[in-house]
């Protein structure tokens, strides 16, 4: 069969003939046409893949990484936006490689692990960073809280063992994500202002955070953290193409590789069938229905505009490629995940903003169906090298989304036991644990010293040796004593006094 359109001839013998075979024949034949392409893809892809994980390793494997815990001061009055600036500081760690640099050097970009840890019931905030960009986090925190307190301590993920199960101790793990498209916003900071009293209009959502890190007891550990890379700007023309959308009235029903080739051989069709059947006519009507197809702002309801005006305000800021995961560790005597995992994972749900986004669980190592023992060392192994490409793939924070789900509790919020400076010691709750009262985590590299006595302790030659002098009113009575009496002469052990 052959078609002629007049400037070119097809010939759809071929075809016809494949297709009058039977149906095996037919996805014999397909396959060694096509086969051979999928086949070449998969091989180029999976090759690439370990290519640049190999180069990435080596390019990796001098770096060193540091925990500074930070302390604040008890009295600091900052609220979440000196902590959104400290992430603004933070982007400056930014340096993309290009195509050489990534595939040959295997040239990576730094990240970052702002993270949460109770240790039996010891609660702490810590930066994980690699050690040249230790000045840059340091910088950014003294910045905005210059009385803070930054010490170095050892990683504490080595506390607890790195295989479950295991005889002593068992894990539970949870992996959060986005619900919806990376560009719509969280519920941040600036919604969580409303009038309590005169002097307190802001409701601190790290609170509801923190409370379930107090309920871990001796020989449990909670940990959280929030692996942040920093990104270039082309993250914000998803957010502008989903603001046309908005406004066009347009939704996707399904997206990527396979929707498109599902839809190919039907467009093939109709501008086929199209051409030359259409004339000015039928064109000008179908650019003007298209057209008239284009909404407006104007036509939106209130609360399309709300969402458009929140989208834009989200990639108006800086945004980093983020992962957020929680960890559990106890021994199996203290074992009860459900103590203060729910109600992490609940907490999570005070950052969902109708028509917008929301932080939801999206992966367990609870779940049923799975190999366990895999799915938690895996899980472990990524939380202990804070691997930010395991898992789901990550999504974007900007800067406001960040301090809202990391920052230093303001001074009203009364969750017990985290770590601030200048804070007056007094004496424990007596339904508290007693262990708690020293810092498990090991200053790293602390230097050993001597202690040598007060300086305010009188020198031996001026203490009194032959009398003593006793004042009563305004009289005194000086009484001597002869020491020397009293100290036998011979100092055999037969004189010495009996107990």
């Amino acid at each position: 069969m052959i078609i002629n359109l007049g400037f070119i001839s097809i010939d759809f013998s071929f075809w016809i003939n494949l297709f009058d075979q039977p149906t095996f024949k037919v996805v014999l034949d397909l396959f060694f046409i096509f086969g051979w392409v999928i086949i070449a893809s998969l091989l180029f892809f999976v090759a690439s893949y370990f290519w640049e994980r190999y180069r990435g390793n080596k390019y990796t494997k001098n770096w060193e990484f540091v925990v500074l815990a930070i302390d604040v001061p008890a009295i600091a009055v900052q609220t979440p936006k000196a902590v959104e600036q400290i992430f603004a500081h933070i982007s400056g760690a930014l340096e993309p490689p290009n195509v050489l640099e990534r595939w040959w050097q295997g040239k990576a970009q730094r990240w970052f692990s702002f993270e949460v840890v109770s240790i039996e019931g010891y609660i702490q905030f810590l930066v994980w960073t690699e050690n040249d960009a230790r000045d840059l986090v340091e910088a950014s925190i003294y910045a905005q809280y210059p009385e803070a307190e930054i010490t170095e301590v050892e990683d504490y993920v080595n506390m607890v063992p790195e295989n479950y199960p295991n005889e002593e101790y068992e894990m539970h793990g949870v992996e959060f994500a986005l619900a919806e498209n990376e560009a719509y916003p969280i519920r941040t900071y600036p919604d969580f202002k409303y009038e309590v009293s005169k002097d307190i209009t802001f409701s601190d959502s790290m609170a509801a955070v923190l409370e379930n890190f107090t309920r871990v007891g001796k020989d449990e550990h909670l940990w959280m953290q929030i692996i942040i890379m920093p990104v270039d700007s082309s993250w914000k023309e998803k957010g502008i193409e989903l603001v046309k959308e908005i406004i066009a009235g347009k939704k996707k029903t399904s997206s990527g590789i396979l929707s498109s080739l599902g839809s190919l051989p039907q467009t093939v069709l109709d501008s086929t069938m199209a051409y030359g059947w259409r004339d000015g006519r039928e064109e000008a009507v179908g650019v003007m229905s298209e057209k008239e197809s284009e909404g407006k702002v104007s036509d939106l309801t209130p609360g399309g505009r709300k969402v458009i005006e929140a989208v834009e305000e989200k990639i108006s800021k800086i945004g980093f490629k983020s992962k957020i995961r929680l960890l559990y560790v106890g021994k199996k005597d203290n074992y009860n995940p459900r103590r203060c995992m729910g109600g992490v994972v609940g907490a999570m749900n005070q950052f969902h903003i109708a028509n917008r986004n929301s932080i939801v669980s999206y992966s367990s190592t609870m779940k049923k169906g799975i190999d366990k023992k895999a799915t938690k060392n895996n899980f472990f192994k990524a939380y202990k090298k804070r691997k930010v490409k395991i898992g789901k793939s990550p999504y974007i924070l900007n800067t406001e989304e960040l301090a809202t789900l990391w920052h230093f509790p303001m001074p009203f919020v009364k969750t017990p036991l985290v770590q601030k400076t200048q804070a007056k010691k007094g004496e424990a709750p007596s339904d508290l644990p007693t262990e708690i009262s020293d810092n498990p985590l090991k200053i790293k590299n602390q230097p050993i010293t001597k202690e040598s006595p007060p300086d305010n302790l009188p020198d031996v030659e001026e203490l009194p040796t032959d009398e003593i002098v006793e004042e009563s009113g305004s009289s005194k009575t000086q009484i001597k004593t002869d020491i020397s009496a009293n100290i036998p002469t011979d100092t055999s052990p037969k004189d010495w006094p009996t107990a």
